[in-house]
């Protein structure tokens, strides 16, 4: 709703009522329309304020009307009235303008923001276009160019950049409805011809097609198949050549076009999946809303390779007070210089202050003993974080947590290390970890709700998306990705080369395909989990050199590895490079070769593999492991496991995450493709069905939102 008051004597003013971010819910639409009315009627009011409770202005839309059969004033002709209104309206931005709500403020004659609000237009990232005029006014009033970048990319841009754009007309550092009201005093008598926007004309520069031509090029390379970003260019294009009427016109067409969309639709559901995943709950019934998070105000990090150096500056700028140990002497000195050009590079381009100060470093472990919680950092060796936790467990003051970054080893093992294991839970960073944002907290079944919640939250004031997951061999997201890169070699196996599989990959949306991704993170990874698995046999031929344990298995990965091809580090990998270290992957003759004399040697005859194939034996066996995890209770819901391939795997965001994407390709479709693959391929037992997809497509493919339902309450997770 909007209230309204009087101030002043003079100054109608209109404050937004929807928490938590004013948003243009039907009620708030119609709580605008009828007191700009009133405001306009009461000869008394000479000027009006537009302004949001809270401190927010408003966040836009409500998304959750998407969808809903819609009511109250649409939007367009809301801010139509505003802006026609014969008395000025003041704009009074706080906090966010965003979206419908930045719409609504270029519809008001004058814009006054708080130095600290932020504004945008972020509907790109919902598949959408701003619909209500944003289009069309942006560029009459700060150009094309910038408009383009905006609209675009959905960045937000602080007050100041606002106020240098000409976005807003000034910016204060006191209350800015305050300063609104004055503002609106001094201009009440003025003449509004010059202040409605949509009777500007659009700058148009010399190079206009140029500027066009650019900015489509760069969305393509962008976008990898959002539809959005190059709808929004076609929009700000209109407002350029057509009167503004006949630009709103074209908007409108393109945002049906958007809205109605599957695209669109994935990424509004992957809005709400992120913050679904931080309604937790465990197998064992603990929840978000029942476990109480443990105060953190120091913590620690073991071991600063690559991965507890990111960690190690995430807690620093989350404002932790950190215990950096590393026991090696000379990793520690390149450790401290690393974490100190992070953190410089960090505060500016964040515009914040250094956070050197809260760290301290030391080369013994017992320097962790009054820490309130742990993270263990160091490398994938079981026997070396049991070693940890032992020593951990003896050093530690009662009561702290014990976490460690792994990304797959069991937290039970290492929880039985300890004399608390309640307090032991996996925190699953991804490299870079001061960068990427997703954070698999995991929990083992002996792991107690508080430390669960602690994690969850230490993730959340470190700017991560936490998701909690159980405990088993690759929790979430290295658990399905095995059933990829299996299918992926297998592919190689029966004729296809990296670069065909690669571009399919990429053009699905990922912004790498797996051979590049496994060259960037070194082929010697994966061959020393296999090695410590019992996988990597010695090289002999017939049909046994392809089989471990009854199934499936390529020893291609462990061949290059053989021949020293770890990937970019080594210059040579499933592609080569200029030189070791090199980013721009090649095409390999040599590896050609070595495809063909693998085949012969094991009897494998090539075959044409089309794109469609390569898309489904990569995904669907992937898909179908998501569906087992379910199944399992190591997930609590598809939103989870969307919300990690998006966030840790590169899963096209447009595409809303791989669980989202079955329930659009049909779960029957899925089930009867893996069927397909199956009877060619008996002895691969990950494209078997598993029972719970068997069962949601049974019957008739319910929505997403409905699985849970479905979803029996798990067994024990182990």
């Amino acid at each position: 709703m909007a209230f309204y008051s009087r101030v002043s004597g003079s100054v109608g003013m209109i404050t937004l009522q929807n928490p938590p971010v004013n948003a243009l819910s039907a009620a708030v639409r119609q709580g605008i329309v009828d007191t700009m009315h009133r405001a306009l009627s009461e000869p008394e009011v000479k000027s009006v304020v537009i302004c949001g409770q809270n401190g927010k202005f408003c966040g836009g839309a409500d998304i959750r009307e998407f969808g809903a059969k819609m009511t109250g004033p649409p939007l367009v002709p809301m801010v139509h009235l505003i802006e026609a209104a014969s008395k000025p309206v003041v704009a009074a931005i706080e906090g966010i303008a965003l979206g419908g709500g930045l719409e609504l403020a270029l519809s008001c004659h004058y814009r006054i923001a708080h130095s600290k609000a932020r504004l945008g237009f972020p509907e790109v990232a919902l598949g959408l276009l701003p619909g209500a005029g944003g289009t069309q006014r942006l560029p009459r009033l700060i150009g094309v160019p910038a408009s383009l970048d905006l609209i675009t990319t959905g960045r937000q841009v602080t007050a100041a950049e606002a106020r240098q754009l000409g976005i807003v007309d000034e910016v204060t550092d006191l209350n800015a409805v305050d300063a609104a009201v004055k503002f609106a005093q001094s201009v009440a008598d003025k003449s509004l011809d010059a202040r409605r926007i949509s009777t500007y004309p659009c700058p148009r520069p010399p190079d206009l097609d140029t500027i066009f031509e650019r900015a489509m090029q760069q969305v393509r390379r962008s976008a990898r198949g959002a539809i959005a970003p190059g709808t929004c260019v076609q929009a700000v294009h209109a407002a350029v050549t057509l009167p503004y009427a006949k630009g709103m016109e074209r908007e409108r067409e393109l945002f049906s076009v958007l809205f109605n969309s599957g695209q669109a639709r994935a990424l509004q559901y992957y809005f709400f999946a992120q913050r679904a995943v931080s309604r937790w709950s465990t197998a064992s019934g603990a929840r978000w809303d029942t476990s109480k998070p443990r105060p953190v105000h120091k913590a620690a990090v073991i071991g600063l390779g690559t991965m507890g150096r990111g960690i190690t500056v995430s807690l620093a700028q989350a404002g932790f007070s950190v215990v950096a140990v590393e026991t090696q002497e000379k990793q520690l000195l390149e450790a401290k210089q690393a974490v100190s050009g992070m953190l410089e590079r960090g505060a500016k381009r964040r515009g914040v202050p250094l956070a050197h100060d809260k760290i301290k470093y030391s080369c013994s472990v017992q320097a962790v003993a009054d820490v309130d919680l742990v993270i263990e950092a160091v490398f994938e060796d079981m026997a070396l974080k049991k070693t940890i936790f032992q020593q951990l467990s003896a050093i530690c003051k009662p009561g702290a947590l014990l976490c460690t970054n792994t990304s797959g080893l069991d937290i039970d093992e290492l929880a039985s290390q300890t004399q608390s294991p309640e307090l032991v839970v996996g925190m699953h960073f991804f490299a870079p970890a001061h960068v990427m944002q997703l954070l698999e907290v995991v929990y083992g079944p002996r792991s107690c709700p508080e430390a669960v919640a602690t994690a969850m939250q230490m993730g959340k004031k470190m700017g991560k998306v936490s998701v909690a997951v159980g405990n088993c061999r690759g929790f979430v997201g290295n658990r399905m990705l095995k059933l990829y890169l299996e299918q992926a070699f297998f592919l190689l196996e029966e004729g296809a080369t990296p670069e065909q599989v690669d571009q399919v990959l990429e053009e699905f949306g990922f912004p790498m395909g797996v051979f590049k991704v496994s060259d960037l993170s070194g082929l010697d990874i994966g061959w020393k989990v296999r090695k410590a698995d019992g996988l990597v046999l010695p090289a002999f031929t017939g049909t046994s050199a392809r089989i471990r344990g009854g199934s499936r298995y390529s020893p291609l990965g462990d061949l290059l590895c053989e021949q020293g091809r770890f990937g970019q580090k080594t210059g040579k990998g499933w592609y080569q490079y200029d030189k070791p270290g090199g980013r721009v992957a090649k095409p390999d003759p040599w590896l050609f070769g070595f495809l063909e004399d693998y085949r012969a040697q094991h009897g494998l005859v090539a075959r044409r593999i089309d794109h469609q194939e390569v898309l489904e034996r990569c995904l669907y066996p992937l898909i179908n492991e998501g569906f087992q995890i379910l199944q399992d209770g190591i997930a609590a819901g598809p939103e989870d496991i969307d919300v990690i391939y998006v966030l840790g795997y590169g899963w096209p965001r447009h595409r809303g995450g791989p669980m989202f994407y079955a329930s659009q390709v049909g779960l029957d479709k899925v089930v009867e493709r893996l069927e397909h693959y199956q009877q060619i391929h008996p002895d691969v037992p990950g494209l078997q069905p598993c029972r719970l997809l068997r069962k949601l497509a049974a019957i008739s493919n319910p929505a997403i939102h409905k699985w849970r339902e479905v979803i029996q309450k798990p067994r024990s997770q182990l």
